[in-house]
C-alpha cells in the first residue's frame, strides 16, 4: 500500500442528489413533499418547532431583572470638553445640552478620560471614570459629582 492510494480511500465521496430513483435520493432529493424545507434558500432555525410554541418560551421566568428600567448615562470625553469650552466656564448637563452634545432627556452624564483637558474649567457631572479623575486631579481642575 502506498501513501497516494491511502489518501484516496480516506476521502468521502460527495452525495449527489436528484439523480433518478435508483440512487435513493431522486425526485425530491431527500427534501420531502412541499413545505418550507423543500424550497430553495430554506434555513432551519435551531429553536423552530413547526409553528408551535417553542420550548424555551414555555419555561417559566424566574426572578426579577431591573434591565428594563435601567437609566443609561450619556458619556463625554475630556477632548470634547477641551474643544467646546473656554477657561473659567462651568461644565454642567445644562451647558452641554446648550452646546448640542445631547438631545432629548438625559439621565446623567459620565466623563471619560479620552484626550487631554488643558483649560481650567469647573465640572459638575453625574459620574467620572477612574482615569478621568486621575487626569483631573493631575491638572488641578475642580470637579464635583451631581445627581
Amino acid at each position: 500500500m502506498k501513501l497516494n492510494t491511502l489518501l484516496e480511500k480516506l476521502k468521502n465521496k460527495r452525495n449527489r442528489v436528484g439523480r433518478g430513483p435508483g440512487s435513493g435520493l431522486g425526485k425530491t432529493s431527500g427534501r420531502g413533499q412541499k413545505g418550507a424545507g423543500a424550497r430553495s434558500g430554506h434555513k432551519r432555525r435551531l429553536t423552530y418547532e413547526g409553528g408551535g410554541v417553542r420550548f424555551f418560551l414555555k419555561l417559566p421566568t424566574r426572578g426579577f431583572s431591573n434591565a428594563r428600567f435601567r437609566k443609561k448615562l450619556d458619556s463625554i470625553n475630556l477632548k470634547q470638553i477641551d474643544d467646546a469650552f473656554s477657561d473659567g466656564e462651568a461644565v454642567t448637563i445644562e451647558t452641554l445640552k446648550q452646546r448640542g452634545f445631547f438631545s432629548g432627556p438625559t439621565y446623567g452624564v459620565k466623563l471619560l478620560a479620552h484626550g487631554e483637558l488643558s483649560k481650567k474649567v469647573t465640572i459638575e457631572l453625574s459620574a467620572f471614570s477612574k482615569a478621568a479623575i486621575e487626569k483631573l486631579e493631575a491638572a488641578k481642575i475642580q470637579f464635583k459629582t451631581v445627581k
